[in-house]
């Protein structure tokens, strides 16, 4: 790790491996340079993980989605080299932000549920844990977003096209998986008969390892990510023969599966795509883990239950269920009973949405084709668990109905979040508020039936990624009055609680949150074109486009605010800057439609000389993790406005609370939590609450609620009159349907007028920027339960048991 050596191996690798005499201006060739002198350190801590755990329980956390944004400042973090990097990139005149911005955000998930994975993975390096990732090495990440006009274009995440310095190739742990065939009834001697998968397509599965370092321990662990290929090349007779297009359909086809993040399932090849992706992911990562259970226990599998655990992050590779019951009983030639003790003993899972739509659910006629004796197995499960139901609900034959894997109908479908749980341990939820809306709602009927699984477990962030990192003026000012042990112990950051009043200390935390809002201004501006005035209150809202999310609801508020001022109602104004960001899934027309009007309304109020000392609106494009490092830092006011109960956790609003942004929300899914943290008075509450949310719906009149609003009034008129659409008539009507329609599931109309309450509180409050930064400071000391570490360790003492 000296200076001396690691400047030598730098020059070695730049000159010799890469082949370069001097540094262009892209950085490519030395970025991947330090990011292979880097990995030659972590190899030798890795190896010696490995050997350490011996025969130590192990985990593997099995997500379709890993969002880990850039490997290269959290691997120098973790190892405490910034010191020792930047002397050695002096000798290229370069400095590591230079560098580091040749690295592509491995954007290999959609939002939340990839970038907590990727926080776990972290956490559990950090606490020396023998746990496993295993992903798919997508060579397409999530969508690059343009916006053109206002509207979202998408473009190909080709992550991967200057290669990854980072990951090292695993081929001899190469494992096949199946697809398609049938299923054959094969007698014994002795009359018993058992189960074959004949005819099938084969796919190969190979492994490409990223080391994961812990935070300063010397603990290297691997996130393990699936590449498919083909058997073969191509047929070569085929080929030979004319049939060029024939001879490479099969290794196009295998190829395909970990070809691009969530194929848009709206068609049925679509569907099948996405089956077989969760089908290979969950294969490859079982029959690995077997493997390597059976190099050092022989053929036996008495220890497996005690040397093993599965997480299964969401309901996507919940297949996984079916999956180890085929092994073991297949290729391992266990009875069912064994092998359904392994399975439930060592299977968990984790539930991320209140959306019954969310959950994934496949035809039947689709596994028939594709997985036909996986399809046997969950038919079997179901008989045996309908017999549990039958024993404990005797004659209810709607429970029967309601409980079942399979939901009868004209078209069959598979439950695959009802196979997760009668297949698992444990089902945790991901907020105290989402566990007991599952339990009393969602999966009530399983709760009843086995209440002993339900668990909840809080989600939470990385400190090391989202404050000491992030934002190294805040950090150090933290480690000067607390010291650095808040970045292993996060608990630590309580002690800041003791200079929230100190002026000096609010002085020095005012100076850093403006150097941080310079800095994202740069951003905006670089990438938007809209100036951002740092002297204004940075009011952000970046997360997914969703309607449940409402970014509707906030460029409502946007409006209202523009139409105070063209009205020149400004007194008790305070100057904002609003940004808005998040992508929109491919195929979901309604949040294109609503990123298309934060833009139209954000063009119309930046033209406007009159709004100008008041008001800015930008839509970030391309929003991913790297940009978010550059957004929490720099935020004043957090908005986490979903419909309540709606939300599962969510994890933006614990990286924006670690930064000291203040929270305007909901009391929607970790909401609750943080609000309870920091104290109701530091919060800003509006909105239904959660169990209010059935019965406004009832006799929900948005028009009448619009009518009685005097704001909300004016905002629709600039709406329905196509203010902000002047020559593009009409395209904002199903908007303006969905907020008039009595059938809204987001109650927009009606949390409009709590909502602008909130934010009027919000501007008295920021005009008194002592307050302001007292309850800022406050908010950072109060995060600490929100670490990462924190969840990790609960799930290492109450489910994984390790």
């Amino acid at each position: 790790m000296n200076e001396h050596t690691f400047a030598e191996d730098l020059a070695r690798h730049f000159h010799f491996s890469l082949g370069r005499d001097k540094v262009q201006e892209s950085h490519i060739y030395l970025y991947n340079a330090l990011a292979i002198t880097i990995r030659d350190r972590l190899v030798a801590q890795w190896r010696k993980t490995r050997e350490s755990r011996g025969s130590q329980r192990r985990v593997a956390y099995i997500s379709l989605e890993f969002l880990m944004g850039r490997a290269l400042n959290n691997a120098v973090l973790n190892l405490d080299l910034n010191e020792t990097v930047r002397d050695a990139l002096q000798g290229y005149c370069c400095a590591l932000e230079d560098v580091e911005q040749s690295e592509h955000d491995a954007g290999l998930g959609n939002g939340g549920l990839g970038r907590l994975a990727a926080c776990f993975l972290d956490s559990c390096a950090s606490l020396a844990l023998s746990v496993i990732g295993y992903g798919i090495r997508y060579e397409y990440g999530m969508f690059n977003q343009q916006i053109k006009n206002g509207n979202q274009i998408e473009h190909p995440d080709n992550w991967l096209r200057h290669g990854n310095p980072w990951e090292i190739a695993a081929p001899e742990k190469t494992v096949r998986v199946k697809f398609f065939g049938r299923v054959d009834v094969i007698n014994k001697r002795n009359g018993e008969q058992y189960r074959q998968w004949n005819n099938t397509q084969d796919v190969l599965a190979v492994p490409y390892d990223m080391p994961i370092p812990g935070y300063q321990n010397g603990i290297v662990n691997t996130l393990r990510l699936w590449k498919s290929e083909a058997t073969d090349e191509f047929n070569l007779e085929e080929f030979n023969a004319g049939s060029y297009t024939e001879s490479v359909a099969r290794k196009n086809l295998a190829e395909q599966i970990t070809m691009v993040l969530y194929p848009n399932d709206s068609s049925e090849n679509g569907k099948e795509l996405r089956l077989r992706q969760q089908y290979f992911l969950s294969s490859a990562s079982l029959q690995d883990t077997i493997n390597g259970y059976l190099e050092t226990h022989g053929n036996s599998f008495d220890k497996f239950v005690e040397l093993n655990a599965f997480q299964l992050n969401d309901t996507h590779p919940s297949i996984a269920v079916a999956e180890l019951m085929r092994l073991l009983m297949d290729d391992y030639h266990m009875s069912w009973d064994a092998a359904w003790n392994i399975t439930t003993q060592t299977m968990a899972y984790t539930n991320h949405t209140l959306l019954p739509e969310a959950l994934e659910r496949w035809p039947v006629r689709l596994f028939e084709k594709l997985l036909p004796r996986i399809l046997e197995i969950i038919y079997e499960i179901n008989a045996r668990f309908l017999r549990q139901v039958a024993v404990a609900w005797p004659g209810d034959c709607q429970k029967q109905q309601d409980l079942s894997i399979i939901e009868e109908g004209h078209g069959p479908q598979i439950r695959m979040a009802h196979l997760a749980i009668v297949g698992s341990f444990s089902v945790n939820g991901v907020a105290a508020l989402h566990t007991e809306l599952l339990k009393a709602g969602l999966f009530n009927n399983f709760y009843q039936l086995w209440p002993e699984k339900f668990n909840n477990k809080t989600n939470g962030v990385t400190p090391r990624r989202w404050l000491s990192h992030c934002n190294t003026s805040l950090s150090e000012i933290i480690t000067s009055k607390i010291g650095k042990s808040w970045v292993a112990d996060f608990a630590d950051i309580a002690q800041i609680k003791k200079f929230a009043e100190d002026k000096a200390f609010q002085q020095q935390w005012q100076t850093s949150k403006k150097a941080n809002k310079q800095v994202l201004a740069d951003l905006v501006e670089r990438t938007t074109g809209v100036k951002f005035d740092i002297n204004m209150m940075f009011d952000v809202q970046v997360k997914r486009i969703h309607e449940y999310k409402r970014q509707l609801l906030n460029i409502l508020h946007v409006i209202s605010l523009y139409d105070r001022i063209r009205k020149g109602d400004t007194a008790n104004i305070t100057p904002r800057c609003v940004l808005i960001g998040g992508k929109a899934a491919p195929g979901y027309v309604m949040a294109k439609q609503i990123i298309k009007l934060i833009n139209n309304v954000a063009d119309t109020i930046n033209l406007d000389p009159k709004a100008a000392p008041f008001l800015k609106v930008a839509f970030i494009p391309n929003y991913n993790v790297s940009a978010m490092e550059v957004i929490c830092p720099a935020t004043d006011l957090s908005e986490q406005i979903s419909t309540a109960g709606k939300e599962a956790s969510g994890t933006g609003n614990m990286k924006f609370m670690m930064n000291g942004a203040l929270t305007i929300g909901t009391l929607d899914g970790a909401n609750i939590e943080i609000r309870d943290a920091v104290g109701a008075k530091n919060f800003f509450l509006f909105g239904a609450q959660a169990h209010e949310i059935s019965t406004i719906r009832e006799n929900y009149q948005p028009n009448d609620i619009i009518a009685n609003s005097k704001t909300l009034t004016a905002v629709m008129h600039l709406l329905e009159s196509g203010h902000f659409n002047l020559f593009e008539p009409g395209i904002f009507d199903s908007i303006i349907k969905t907020i008039r329609d009595p059938q809204d599931m987001w109650l927009t109309a009606h949390d409009f007028d709590s909502y602008l309450k909130a934010q009027r509180e919000v501007d008295n409050i920021y005009q008194d920027q002592t307050l302001w930064t007292k309850i800022s400071i406050l908010n950072t000391a109060a995060s600490g339960v929100f670490s990462s570490d924190n969840t990790i360790s609960q799930y290492r003492d109450e489910i994984w048991k390790i």
